[in-house]
């Protein structure tokens, strides 16, 4: 084998961006830096910006034309002192970066839950009956800074308080709620296979809704929301006038919850297959007197903003007169008087 047999360019390794032929596809994907330093050619004393395939076959003919005899060149390489050899730091394998920073997150994540599940506990008391839990005061702070100014109270730890007592609210949401601070979800009320079973879950999840806002935790707020719309939707079933006059009584004015309520009530008044009408909800409009103004927009947004027949329009006469049906009407008596003449 001769010299020229045995001779590397640097061509067939350090590219600085992918070859279209090559043939081990896989080392055009690796930087050139991991095969230069093997390599000990003039051609690597090119300026950056000339392209390695700018140099063409003819230069390099010439070049091994030049070229002195293998023994000449042994004898120059072995005179000459090797350049000090060079370290390269690789960058580590994609998969194990990924892996790396999995480890990582989880590592903090467990230090994170440490915390929140150490320290003081906090009893709360929910309900008229007062059915009492005792949770981590980490934990509900972290979650709720509302809540946080509420417990701990000001900067000098005055008004620190070691209870918390909640008459207004309803123990089975503040089940879930607890569900949710400890386990980081809910249940999904389309794994529940009775009806029944997902529309109480549907009515919990608003009992849920309601703490959410007294506590101010809008994600968790919006997950009730989702689960009380969709247990409904899959139970096919509504509340009844009674229960859209409490859930709308509850809600604060611009709440989510009463513009669901005003819709379900307009979707079942304008329904020709209901037997519930405007009369059905008539202790909604006596104990909310925003209510009957919501509902009318609910209708308006329902029927697209639809415009009615103008009622002054000639034709129907008789519908605003004070007769019974029938041809009783002054009107019609003067078209047969006419007739007779």
């Amino acid at each position: 084998m001769s010299w020229h047999d045995r001779i590397v360019y640097h061509r067939d390794f350090a590219y600085n961006r992918r070859r279209s032929r090559m043939a081990h596809g896989s080392i055009g994907d690796v930087p050139a830096a991991t095969y230069a330093e093997y390599v000990d050619d003039p051609f690597l004393l090119l300026p950056d910006d000339q392209d390695a395939s700018a140099t063409s076959s003819e230069e390099e003919d010439r070049y091994l034309e030049g070229a002195p005899p293998v023994e000449a060149v042994s004898t120059e390489l072995a005179q000459k002192p090797a350049p000090p050899s060079r370290c390269i730091a690789l960058r580590p394998a994609l998969t194990h970066r990924l892996y790396s920073h999995r480890l990582h997150v989880r590592a903090k994540a467990k230090l994170q839950r440490d915390r929140l599940l150490s320290g003081p506990m906090i009893d709360i008391y929910v309900g008229e009956s007062r059915r009492h839990w005792s949770l981590h005061r980490n934990l509900l702070c972290h979650h709720s800074e509302q809540l946080e100014a509420e417990l701990e109270g000001d900067a000098d730890g005055h008004n620190r308080k070691d209870k918390l007592e909640l008459p207004d609210y309803d123990p089975a949401g503040f089940e879930l709620l607890v569900k949710w601070l400890y386990q980081g979800k809910l249940d999904d009320v389309s794994d529940m296979p009775d009806t029944n079973q997902k529309y109480d879950y549907a009515v919990s999840c608003h009992k849920l809704y309601l703490l959410c806002d007294r506590f101010d935790m809008a994600q968790l707020k919006n997950v009730a929301m989702d689960q009380y719309r969709k247990g409904l939707n899959q139970a096919e079933l509504v509340p009844d006038a009674d229960e859209i006059d409490d859930i709308y009584r509850k809600s604060p004015t611009g709440s989510p919850f009463r513009q669901l309520m005003t819709r379900i009530a307009a979707r079942q008044i304008m329904d020709p297959g209901s037997d519930r009408d405007v009369e059905t909800y008539r202790q909604c409009f006596e104990n909310n007197p925003d209510f009957a103004v919501d509902l009318v927009k609910a209708i308006r947004i329902g029927t697209g903003g639809m415009l009615f027949e103008d009622p002054t329009d000639p034709g129907n006469e008789c519908e605003y007169h004070d007769h019974e049906d029938g041809p009783n009407c002054h009107i019609k008596g003067k078209a047969k008087a006419k007739q007779g003449e």
